[in-house]
């Protein structure tokens, strides 16, 4: 089959052996690929968690139908139309967790195009918001990083749980003013140093109940500081960079809670656990469409490559994604 692999110079479309599922994984037709920031950097060599380097087969997340069962796996059958994550998605065939995935909506009118937006988006957003940001209804929250894929889904499902105030960031002023329409209330530039000021502004001089960063690096001590007392701090992404100045003092006493996420320590128990909170707590909003992404540009699979370049130039909002 074909796959989009990382070789000796570099990532190049390359035939490569079909899998065949095992255990509880099944065996899906890829139609349409996801591409995520996690991607790129492997796209040039970069580890991400267990995978990565020569030979590996790129991407995590898709779209398509599941074409072989593994003895093991339930709830599944060939023919069905899915989504979902894993290693090794930019591919004709791969392979997936039988609780990994979801079912695409059959009234939902949904492509594959738009499906293959969604897991990482859901599954990361979800966790991070409700189950780790334990976002109540009338609480306030920033979304750092507010224009990526999985930024917007932040922005729509703090929106959705009853978030009183939702502030979203962005460095670039075209994207920054599109993140009232996926349920911001107010936009900052996070390069700006009077982001904070703006943020207090709006919480009544509190500080907000939780940040999602997807930023880090130069924006941790600002962070803080645009926190509520004993409020929350999920640790998503590092864009701005893996190693910056701490400041200790205001962390303690602003009595902050500061989580740290990722998926790339997580077991498959804890996987599924995520993909099943999402499909109890939001789904039907998934259903009706209310939770979705906008497709910035789609490429087909043999131009991938330009598909990101497109990614690297930074200058698109929403998804971006291949077709098989």
């Amino acid at each position: 089959m074909k796959a989009y692999v990382y070789g000796a110079n570099g990532a190049a479309i390359a035939d490569v052996a079909r899998p065949s599922p095992k255990g509880a994984q099944v065996l899906v037709r890829v139609r349409a690929c996801g591409l995520n920031r996690a991607d790129l950097g492997m796209t040039k060599g970069h580890v991400h968690g267990a995978a990565g380097g020569v030979g590996t087969v790129l991407g995590m997340e898709w779209a398509g139908e599941i074409a072989e069962l593994g003895p093991d796996a339930q709830g599944v059958g060939i023919g069905d139309r899915v989504m979902g994550s894993g290693a090794a998605a930019f591919a004709e065939y791969a392979l997936a967790d039988h609780r990994r995935l979801f079912h695409i909506p059959a009234k939902a009118n949904m492509s594959f195009e738009d499906a293959a937006t969604l897991p990482v988006a859901l599954t990361t957003m979800h966790n991070a918001v409700v189950t780790n940001g334990a976002l109540q209804p009338g609480q306030t929250v920033l979304i750092q990083g507010a224009s990526s894929g999985v930024g917007l889904m932040a922005l729509q499902i703090a929106r959705l749980k009853g978030a009183k105030t939702v502030i979203g960031s962005s460095t670039d002023a075209t994207r920054r003013g599109r993140l009232k329409d996926f349920g911001a209330d107010l936009a900052v530039d996070s390069s700006d140093p009077g982001w904070v000021d703006q943020v207090l502004k709006a919480t009544n001089g509190e500080g907000v109940d939780l940040i999602v960063d997807q930023i880090s690096g130069k924006v941790a001590n600002q962070n803080l500081a645009a926190t509520k007392i004993k409020g929350r701090i999920v640790n998503v992404g590092r864009l701005g960079g893996t190693h910056a100045d701490f400041n200790f003092d205001l962390h303690a006493a602003r009595r902050i809670h500061y989580i740290g996420v990722t998926f790339r320590t997580r077991s498959i128990e804890e996987i599924r656990e995520i993909f099943d909170e999402v499909r109890k707590d939001i789904w039907p909003a998934v259903e009706s469409r209310k939770l979705q992404l906008p497709i910035d540009k789609v490429f087909a699979f043999d131009d991938i490559g330009k598909a990101f370049e497109h990614m690297e130039a930074n200058m698109h909002l929403g998804k971006i994604v291949v077709t098989l």
